[in-house]
Order: C-alpha cells, then structure tokens, then sequence
C-alpha cells in the first residue's frame, strides 16, 4: 500500500472515529431541537421525524458541511490564528440562535477535548488558542484534516451527524422503534451524499463566502428551549 493509501485509510479512520455516537464529544445531550419540535406536537412518529431530519439536514446540515469541509482544507494546508478567528465570526453569523452559538461551542469543546488525545497536533493548537471554545464543525472538520481526510469526508461526517443526533434523541422522546428510526437515517444516503460533495466545492473560499442555509423555525425552537429549560428538567439540553 502506497503512502497516500495510507494517509487515505487514516483519513477515513478518523471520520469514522469522529461519526461515532461512542465519541466523546458531547453530541448524546443535545437534540439538534427535536425535544421542542416533539413538545409542540410537530414530531410525533416516523414521518415526521423523517420530514423533520430532511429538513434539518437541507439548512443546517448544509451550513455545517460546508464549514467542516473548509476547516479540513485549512488543518491540512495550515492556516493562521487570524484565519480562524475570522471563520469563527462567519460561523457566529450564520447562527442568528444565541442558544444554538451555545450549543455547538459546548459540542466543539468537547469534540477538541477528546481529538487533543487523540490527534495530538500544532494545527489544533493554534486553533485553540484562536478560539477556546470552537464551533462544531469547525473542531470536527479541523480534526477530520489532522487525521487525514479530505473536505469531502469531514463534510459528510458533519451531515451525517446534523440528522443521526437527533435521530437518536427521538428514540429516547417518543419510543420509536429503533430499526425504523435507523432506516430513516439511511433513507437520507443519498442526500447527505450530494450535501457533502456541494461543501466540498465551497472548501478552497475564503470563511466570507461559505454558504448561508437558514433554518428560522430551528432558531424559534433553540430559543424557547433554552428558556424552557431554565425552568423545567428537559431531557436534553439543546
């Protein structure tokens, strides 16, 4: 096997490592908003939780995609502590949800915690100490590109886990059956293929021109859960 085949290999190792549920990362206490979808009535069985993740993956699966494709680009190639404080900020302002800012940085930081031991790397140094408290998928695309995968890859472990998070949290909400919660996941292959390969186009742009998917209701959902959950136990924080 030749060097590159290698570094593939590892590559793919690593986004597989960083897609599993085992990782510590953070990701079993939040919803991605399924909680607040499920208390308002909006999810209540497999159809609309199918209806749900195909949305959530479209806006902000998308926006997550394409920010970890870039940060595996920059880890790779290397990139200044000024070039991630900028993409931080472009982060910050696709993310109109204060709640939501909270909840991935919570996830980020722990994703860097765990990838710090498990990639130690001078790429994920300075990264931290641009940013402390990075975005998600900033500190899983940067550590998908330590480990050696390309864009495409970190942007499709950050697609899958835009759906496969809170796939799972509805099994716990609503007591799905579990098999069928997983087909809805797998059913979404294909489209969380061509999310990936799209973000994988934007990789080489500057943090300014990434795309900019929307999810209002999303936000609406974050915000009123964060609110709520300061006054009443919620099963998941976020």
């Amino acid at each position: 096997m030749s060097a590159d085949e290698l570094t593939c290999a590892a590559g793919t190792a690593a986004v597989l490592c960083l897609a599993d549920s085992r990782f510590p990362g953070g990701g079993h206490a939040h919803s991605g908003g399924l909680e607040e979808a499920v208390a308002r009535g909006l999810v209540t069985d497999v159809p609309t939780l199918a209806s749900f993740l195909r949305a959530r993956l479209r806006t902000v699966g998308a926006l997550a995609a394409a920010v970890a494709a870039v940060a595996a680009t920059a880890a790779r190639t290397g990139r200044e502590r000024d070039w991630w404080r900028e993409l931080d900020v472009e982060v910050d302002a696709r993310t109109p949800s204060p709640a939501q800012r909270e909840t991935s940085r919570a996830q980020g930081r722990g994703m860097a915690r765990a990838g710090r031991l498990a990639w130690p790397s001078p790429v994920l140094d300075d990264l931290l100490a641009a940013i402390p408290r990075p975005h998600h998928p900033v500190a899983l695309g940067a550590l998908a590109g330590i480990g050696g995968a390309p864009p495409r890859h970190a942007a499709l472990a950050a697609a899958y886990l835009s759906v496969s998070g809170p796939a799972s949290a509805c099994v716990r909400l609503l007591g799905l059956d579990p098999f069928r919660v997983n087909a809805v996941v797998a059913d979404l292959s294909a489209l969380i293929g061509r999310i990936s390969a799209t973000a994988a186009g934007t990789c080489d742009r500057p943090p300014a021109e990434l795309p900019a998917p929307s999810a209002p209701a999303l936000d609406l959902f974050a915000e009123t859960h964060d609110r709520t959950h300061r006054l009443e136990v919620r099963l998941f924080a976020g």
